[in-house]
């Protein structure tokens, strides 16, 4: 610290220099997903249950069996079945913890915890977000499994059409637009609207004749740079809750912009690709998200903040420490949990895929064949589903 002694009129007075109080410098992380309407609630989940897992369970769609009545034949009518099914969530707790040197205070005259708990609502808001943005890798991963590769046994067939049977699993649930970026470039021909078709396609041929009134279009920054430069963007915004969002279309998408990459690593697009169904094409990823495609429901965790001192270290001194704990269930829409059933979730774990049931990387597994996502298709119609990946260059 610098002193003054040559202050005039002071020369007697060791004087500090003037020290400006601290300041916060702003967050850039990449803007969040958590807080938009692509999260939503499902009343079925449970967060008592015992053990690291849940379980929500649904009748199926009836296949009836329609008899013609007869006036000659006494044969018994043929009867319709029904039938139910149950998929599996999983828990995720959290903690994040500093502590301080008690006499520090002494010579900075700042409470070293002070930045940690002002700033925790930020902490979690990006905790939520890391894994709302793992889920979604994880959901593009075990569908890429079922169209490029063969998961669950089947050779995969692609991605979806517009005339493919939304039942059929052998068919992924995104849609690849190959080489084509998802705003391909203007020309004489394609201007305006035309130039962001490959979305509308896609938006098309994943729900076909139940295509939603409206849904959420994840961009990145350099997407949503060429929706401008096609003068895309509607000039009215819509409310939702309490953001404003830029929509193109007539409000058809939304737009949630985010510079955090939502793509399949090019190595392990590479190795899908080796599976014996249709390869992806587009080495770049977009999703569309319907509202409340992702259920949330926060865990009562015990002790949610804890503070504990250490009397005796720093030769008396003293320490400090302070935790904050919180918890939750992130579960998309028509998926089954398939991954560690004896732990909380991690980011890492909600993206990986299994092998013969054992969960790992894509690098880490050694046939394609065996592979699976963490996250199986559980819903019988794919038309039931909320998250859509939209393959393009």
């Amino acid at each position: 610290m610098t002193v003054r002694t040559d202050v005039t009129g002071a020369t007697a007075f060791v004087l500090q220099e003037a020290i400006s109080a601290y300041t916060d410098e702003a967050y850039t992380t990449a803007r969040k997903l958590s807080g938009t309407g692509i999260v939503g609630s499902n009343p079925q989940i449970d967060v008592k249950t015992e053990t690291f897992i849940g379980q929500m369970r649904w009748f199926k769609p009836l296949n009836p069996t329609i008899n013609i009545a007869s006036l000659d034949d006494s044969a018994a009518g043929s009867k319709t079945s029904y039938s139910s099914d149950y998929l599996k969530y999983v828990k995720s707790v959290r903690t994040h913890g500093a502590e301080k040197v008690n006499m520090q205070e002494v010579v900075t005259q700042k409470d070293g915890l002070a930045k940690i708990s002002r700033d925790f609502g930020e902490t979690r808001a990006q905790d939520e977000h890391n894994a709302i943005l793992s889920i979604l890798k994880g959901v593009a991963v075990a569908e890429a499994l079922n169209g490029a590769a063969s998961a669950g046994g089947a050779t995969g067939l692609g991605g979806q059409t517009f005339d493919n049977d939304p039942a059929d699993k052998k068919y992924g649930f995104y849609v690849d637009l190959g080489a084509a970026k998802a705003i391909v470039d203007a020309t004489a021909i394609i201007q305006g609207a035309a130039r962001a078709e490959g979305f509308l396609r896609a938006f098309g041929m994943a729900y076909k004749d139940y295509e939603p009134e409206y849904a959420y279009l994840i961009t990145s920054p350099e997407v949503m740079a060429s929706l401008r430069s096609a003068n895309l963007v509607d000039q009215t915004k819509v409310t939702d809750g309490n953001i404003m969002f830029s929509t193109i279309f007539d409000g058809k998408f939304r737009l949630v912009q985010t510079r955090a990459s939502q793509g399949i690593a090019s190595a392990d697009l590479t190795k899908i690709n080796t599976g014996a169904g249709v390869d992806i094409l587009g080495a770049k990823t977009s999703f569309i998200v319907l509202p409340g495609a992702l259920a949330m429901a926060s865990l009562a965790v015990p002790e949610v903040v804890e503070i504990t001192r250490d009397g005796n270290a720093y030769k008396g001194g003293g320490v400090t420490s302070v935790w904050y704990r919180w918890g939750y269930v992130f579960h998309p829409a028509g998926y089954d949990w398939i991954g560690s059933q004896n732990k909380f979730a991690s980011d890492v774990e909600y993206a990986q895929i299994t092998e013969s049931g054992t969960p790992g990387t894509i690098a880490s597994i050694t046939t394609i064949a065996n592979a699976d996502g963490v996250w199986n298709r559980k819903f019988t119609s794919a038309l039931s589903l909320g998250i859509l990946p939209v393959f393009h260059s």
